[in-house]
């Protein structure tokens, strides 16, 4: 019988995997690369919604993650860290914060 669960609840079962594609990554140049991350990026790129699946699919798509998807995430993540920052300054009046 296979096991099907939301994506969520195989996080301690794959972490393995999620650290082999960070150590993957790190080998292409993601020097800052880490199993958070990619599991991050799978949630919002791969597996919207929280779908159910069983664990092979899990891993298969762990593995299957391009780095074109990996550095999406980080390049929208960048922008939003960075809006985020200059709306805090806004709100703050701090100059500072607006100009790093």
């Amino acid at each position: 019988m296979e096991v099907v669960k939301k994506v969520n609840d195989w996080k301690s079962e794959i972490e393995p995997a999620l650290n082999s594609k960070a150590a993957e990554l790190k080998l292409i140049g993601y020097n800052q690369a880490t199993s958070e991350d990619v599991w991050k990026c799978l949630q919002e790129k791969v597996w919207k919604g929280e779908p159910s699946k069983r664990l092979y699919e899990i891993v298969q798509d762990i593995f299957h993650l391009s780095s074109n998807i990996y550095m999406s995430y980080l390049t929208i993540n960048a922008h939003q860290d960075e809006d985020l920052a200059a709306s805090i300054a806004a709100l703050t009046g701090d100059n500072q914060t607006k100009n790093n």
